[in-house]
């Protein structure tokens, strides 16, 4: 690194020529809330996606980060078999190993640096275990919501390895969509990108993107400026269509992120527990499936399918709340 890129962060970012387009005003900060994950023994896990001022970046629609977890002896990862509909799982570790079974029958680990990505369609089922000390546990789970006319496709499963792609003085592992040159292998129904963004202390990116896409930094390690605003740990920042570059720089700690992005979904979704559909009916349907065929045992071959191997009973469906669930976008 040059000595001009050793000064300090604010320095160089107010001597880019495109300051203006920089302002830490132009981005939206969410914060995390904590939320348990399973039963009694639950993981804490923090929720960014979904929020009351933003339901979505792109097609992104959920994501919690989880781990590594200190306290001894006290939590698990170990959720039991529930459904999905609407939408697409894609699950990335920074740490720790866990156990994935599905209802199309997969039965696949999912490990640091590789993305398993579980397409619901119209329907699944699938259970995640931690394997070994579940305190290692640590990475994020997050949810695309599927376009109308294709969220009613079979459910399906697939794996990527992506290779770590250097711009500037970043490392990029591109898991989902296309960036930088590298371009994942997994379907996208619609124009996504996902990415682990790496950066030594006092390092600067400058990204090309799609101007056409939102795109949204959620921070693992370190604190970096995301296009000019300062991100804690944990958090998630947003900026909206319009850019064709975005800069990511370093303080005195390493950083660790995820880049989501991608082009507006243009529709209106309702997301409840773990369905997403576009009514108030729709969710009430999914749900009453759910409890009949699974819960209420009273068919393998329905909606939701049958998971093998899973030592242990699926897990209920709460109770809906009583109000009518209103579309989102």
């Amino acid at each position: 690194m040059s000595n001009l890129e050793r000064r300090p962060i604010e320095v160089m970012l107010a001597e880019d020529p495109r300051s203006a387009e920089t302002s830490p005003d132009a981005v939206e900060l969410l914060e995390p809330r904590e939320v348990p994950l399973g039963g009694p023994r639950a993981l804490l896990v923090r929720r960014t996606l979904p929020q009351r001022a933003r339901s979505l970046v792109g097609a992104w629609c959920f994501a919690d980060s989880y781990g590594p977890t200190v306290a001894a002896g006290t939590l698990t990862m170990d959720t039991p078999p529930h459904p999905h509909t609407g939408l697409q799982t894609v699950s990335w570790l920074y740490g720790g190993q866990i156990e994935h079974r599905d209802s199309t029958g997969v039965h696949a680990m999912i490990v640091p640096g590789q993305v398993n990505l579980m397409t619901a369609g119209a329907g699944i089922q699938h259970s995640e275990i931690a394997v070994g000390d579940a305190r290692a546990a640590h990475g994020v789970q997050l949810w695309v919501a599927l376009p109308d006319e294709h969220r009613g496709v079979p459910p399906f499963f697939e794996h990527y390895v992506p290779e770590p792609v250097a711009v500037d003085d970043a490392v990029l592992r591109v898991f989902v969509g296309e960036l930088a040159g590298a371009r994942s292998t997994v379907t996208s129904f619609t124009a996504l990108v996902g990415a682990q963004l790496d950066l030594p202390a006092g390092g600067i990116v400058r990204l090309p993107v799609d101007p056409a896409y939102e795109h949204g930094l959620l921070v693992d390690a370190g604190e970096p400026l995301f296009e000019g605003r300062p991100v804690p740990v944990a958090h998630l920042a947003v900026v909206s269509v319009g850019r064709s570059e975005i800069v990511v720089a370093a303080g005195e700690d390493p950083v660790r992120a995820l880049l989501i992005g991608g082009a507006p979904l243009g529709e209106q979704i309702v997301m409840w527990w773990n369905f997403v559909g576009r009514s108030h009916e729709e969710i009430v349907a999914f749900r009453d499936e759910w409890q009949s065929e699974v819960i209420g045992g009273g068919t393998t071959s329905g909606r939701y399918g049958h998971i093998v191997g899973y030592d242990g009973s699926p897990l209920p469906a709460p109770a809906l709340p009583n109000l009518r669930l209103r579309p989102r976008d």
